[in-house]
């Protein structure tokens, strides 16, 4: 190949009547592929600053992407304390600008939303994440974002509260017995079990019990999920030669991705077939469920007009009203009397597509939910008098509201939510 090059070369510098050598020649194609091989690798890290935008200095190739060894949250403290409120940094050739400006995230996230309703694009990402809310785009991601969207509407939550306190009464039975043995122990472990039971059991409809089986199919494939790693050196080279490297990635054999894919697909399909054999009023009331219904086109909020700053008041509202059947919906027509009014697209959900919300819980809520829990209770550990008054304050609250379910206990309890806050580390 490379003497076919040459040969090209010298036919193409003949034709100029130039001179030419065998040495010179290689010479020449070494320089420019060297040239291209720099350019390759330097100019995709000039994008941020073109745009005035501050940034650490990338390493060619990997960019800012060995900063993140030790975690996410102290490097972006450090960039954000170092380069300002509005910044940047490279994963890998990636150029990611950070926002902490509240004003202007407040544009971002809440006025203008409609503009940026795209994440970051993996190109190595596979099925069932990519049929993820964190992965779909545009129109996609309009659509299954409508349809979800009632489903987390204070009286959807509630059906779900009795599922989270078996997980919860399971939690405080373990907490007791360490209590009582007076020894050290992991109170992160015991968060991260609760947390795995309550996904499981709202997002698979699957009862996992791993508090006390930490050895359940479910857990020990869950923790493959959470064992992925960027710095392994595969993941290392696709960073770095992303448009050679994705498309292989894609075919190459992946035991361990296919083996946990398939188990939770294998879940959630079973799991489906026996929700459709049962009566409906046998059926769990958990977040499957709620997607299950949601295939019928029953409850799904207007495309049009899509807000993200008035969405929850609305579901909120709508859901404290009586739903119309099925049989209701369909036969519906506007009164001669009133104008004709746009009725919102009824494009469902599909199978796919059910497996890849499931998967959001576990992504986005597992060691979120845990390493919060197990933060506040640390600190509240270091903090006696603020413990004493956190129990205070919930009590006096469950005294006065005895048989309420609150979803909002955090924010109606204002020194527990100040704990929960400064425990908030995700």
């Amino acid at each position: 190949m490379f003497s076919t090059m040459e040969e090209t070369a010298g036919g193409f510098l003949s034709l100029f009547n130039v001179e030419f050598s065998r040495t010179s020649v290689t010479l020449t194609l070494l320089l420019v592929f060297l040239c291209l091989f720099y350019w390759y690798s330097v100019y995709p890290f000039s994008v941020l600053s073109r745009h005035g935008i501050k940034h650490p200095k990338p390493v060619p190739f990997f960019g800012n992407i060995f900063m993140f060894r030790e975690g996410f949250f102290k490097p972006l403290t450090d960039i954000i304390n170092t380069h300002g409120r509005v910044c940047g940094y490279y994963l890998g050739r990636r150029p990611v600008v950070v926002i902490a400006d509240p004003d202007m995230l407040r544009q971002v996230m809440v006025k203008d939303f409609s503009n940026f309703t795209n994440r970051i694009k993996f190109r190595f990402a596979t099925k069932p994440t990519t049929d993820s809310l964190l992965m779909l785009r545009n129109e996609q991601w309009k659509r299954v974002r409508s349809i979800l969207t009632p489903s987390f509407s204070a009286a959807k939550m509630k059906e779900m509260a009795p599922l989270i306190n078996t997980a919860a009464d399971a939690l405080m039975s373990n907490l007791n017995v360490h209590a009582e043995s007076g020894e050290a122990f992991d109170i992160h472990r015991c968060f991260g079990c609760f947390t795995m039971d309550v996904i499981a059991s709202v997002a698979f409809g699957t009862q996992v019990d791993s508090q006390n089986n930490p050895d359940d199919p479910f857990v020990r494939h869950a923790q493959l999920f959470f064992s992925f790693s960027f710095f392994r050196p595969l993941m290392l080279f696709l960073i770095a030669f992303p448009a050679i490297f994705s498309p292989l990635a894609r075919f190459l054999p992946n035991k361990r991705r296919d083996q946990m894919n398939g188990f939770f697909i294998n879940i959630i399909q079973r799991i489906i077939k026996q929700r459709e054999e049962q009566p409906p009023h046998q059926r769990r009331r958990d977040f499957l469920q709620l997607m299950l219904d949601a295939r019928t086109g029953q409850d799904i909020a207007s495309l049009e007009h899509f807000n993200t700053e008035k969405q929850t008041d609305e579901n909120d509202h709508r859901s404290q009203q009586t739903q119309p059947s099925a049989s209701e919906l369909e036969n519906s027509h506007p009164r001669p009397e009133e104008s004709p009014v746009k009725r919102p697209q009824k494009k469902m959900i599909t199978e796919e597509e059910i497996v890849g919300q499931a998967f959001v819980f576990l992504l986005a809520g597992y060691e979120t939910s845990s390493n919060t829990l197990a933060f506040t209770c640390y600190l509240l550990a270091l903090h006696p008098e603020c413990q004493r008054k956190v129990q205070e304050e919930v009590d006096e609250f469950f005294t006065r509201h005895a048989s309420l379910f609150c979803l909002n206990l955090i924010f109606l309890c204002s020194f527990v939510s100040i704990c929960w806050f400064k425990g908030d580390i995700t």
